[in-house]
């Protein structure tokens, strides 16, 4: 049976989602801690201003993303990828 969540603000501890379907679902300023994604899809998603910190990202695809002013540990991405198309 499928439910939907009225909006509020709710705090979701020890669940498993799996398989869910998110849609049209506003999360802004939400906190994710112990999360596990992995094997997740994420399509048209707004992830500006958001800060991921002790993150796996293995084997991670990011395809068609706006890179302006994102760091990886410190250091522009758009410069790490010039530096990668000069070096190729």
């Amino acid at each position: 049976m499928a439910l939907t969540i009225p909006c509020g603000k709710y705090t979701v501890e020890h669940a498993r989602l799996t398989d869910s379907t998110f849609h049209d679902v506003c999360l802004g300023n939400t906190e994710f801690d112990d999360v596990n994604l992995s094997g997740a899809r994420f399509h048209n998603i707004n992830m500006s201003n958001v800060v991921l910190d002790d993150i796996n990202l293995s084997n991670t695809k990011i395809t068609c993303a706006n890179y302006t002013g994102m760091t990886i540990d410190g250091i522009l991405v758009t410069d790490l990828l010039k530096a990668y198309q000069q070096k190729s």
